[in-house]
């Protein structure tokens, strides 16, 4: 990813709580299959 300035990085919708979450580096390799904002809402989603 080419660098950009902080309100244009890409964002998606937590599939748990609905909220939106921006790009980060530790993403960087694997953006496509994040679908958790945290790793509460992760728990969660194995829980239900």
């Amino acid at each position: 990813m080419k660098m950009q300035k902080k309100q244009n990085l890409p964002q998606k919708l937590c599939i748990v709580c609905q909220r939106p979450f921006s790009w980060r580096k530790k993403w960087e390799k694997v953006w496509d299959e994040v679908k958790y904002c945290s790793q509460k809402c992760k728990r969660e989603a194995r829980l239900k």
